[in-house]
This record gives C-alpha cells, sequence and structure tokens, in this order.
C-alpha cells in the first residue's frame, strides 16, 4: 500500500493507512481463553483463522500479525511447550511441514532467503509459552529498509485473505506431504 499523503498531517510526514490492524489494536491487552493453537484449529474455519494446511499431528497457519508477507506458523496438534513431548511420528510431521512450507513459499512468492526458529518460554521471546511452534518468515534484499529502522513501521503489502487463499491452494496442489 502506498502511503497517503494527509493535508491534516505536520508537513513533510506521510500518513500510513492500514485499517486491518485495529484488530490487533483492539484485542490487545485482551486475555485470551484457551491456547490459541488449540481453539482455531477446533473452530473448524480455516479461512477465517488462517491454517492454510492440516495434517495428522500438525498444521501450518499464517501468522495475523506478520512479519513479512507469507509468514507462517508451522504447529504441532499437541499442546506442549516441550519438544521432548511430541513422538517420533510428531516430530517427524512437524519437520516435513516446516520443509513443505518453505517449498510453498519459495514457490509463491520467490524470497531471497527464510528466518526459520522456534522461541521456547517466555525469557526466549514466546508469544505462546505453552504451545511450541516454528516461525517461517520468507526474506528478500532489501525487505529491510528506512521504515523499520527509522520509523518503527514495518509494511506487509499483500492482504492476509489473499495470501491465505493462495497458500491453501498451493498446499492442497503439493502431493505427499506427509
Amino acid at each position: 500500500m502506498t502511503p497517503i499523503r494527509s493535508k491534516k498531517d505536520s508537513p513533510g510526514r506521510n500518513l500510513l493507512w492500514a485499517p486491518w490492524r485495529m484488530e490487533y489494536v483492539e484485542s490487545a491487552g485482551e486475555k485470551q481463553r484457551g491456547c490459541i493453537f488449540c481453539v482455531k484449529p477446533g473452530e473448524n474455519d480455516d479461512r477465517k483463522n488462517l491454517i492454510a494446511f492440516r495434517g495428522k499431528t500438525a498444521f501450518v497457519i499464517l501468522n495475523r500479525y506478520p512479519y513479512n508477507n507469507g509468514h507462517v506458523m508451522v504447529v504441532p496438534c499437541k499442546h506442549t511447550a516441550e519438544l521432548s513431548a511430541l513422538d517420533a511420528a510428531e516430530q517427524t510431521e512437524l519437520f516435513r511441514l516446516l520443509a513443505v512450507s518453505q517449498t510453498v513459499i519459495r514457490r509463491l512468492m520467490k524470497p531471497d532467503g527464510f528466518n526459520v526458529g522456534m522461541n521456547l518460554g517466555r525469557v526466549a521471546g514466546a508469544g505462546v509459552e505453552d504451545h511450541l511452534h516454528f516461525h517461517l518468515v520468507p526474506r528478500w534484499n532489501g525487505d529491510t529498509n528506512f521504515m523499520p529502522v527509522t520509523g518503527c513501521t514495518k509494511v506487509v503489502s499483500e492482504g492476509l485473505e489473499i495470501t491465505w487463499k493462495k497458500m491453501f491452494d498451493a498446499f492442497s496442489a503439493v502431493k505427499n506431504i506427509q
């Protein structure tokens, strides 16, 4: 989205319109009921909940507040904060979905690289402490510019609904995911 200049704003400063962020702003400070990674799949509304793929023991969900376009999380169905609590089949599927997600994103978005990681525990930066999950963030040359560095603003250029539809269709087309 192109920044929109406003006559009400001070000279030399642009406004960046992102009305979809209001949901996040309004929910800040609200206490989440239940684990988001347990509640959302149980609602059986994958489009609304941005679930791009469901496996037997894990699923892929778009991050509702992404760092970059295509930022997904790969999540085990089992509610646990410990990798060692997952059996071999669960660990295998989790890693397999991480690899398939990278392939899907590479085909759809053609990033130059990826950040992959998980934060285990509050001190490690976990936003959801009790349910482990991998983050997979596509990166492009030049995607860090003056906006996040000096303006404390990150621009995500494609709507989540559009990204979800592309990913859902791409996962549906992949053979032998599991």
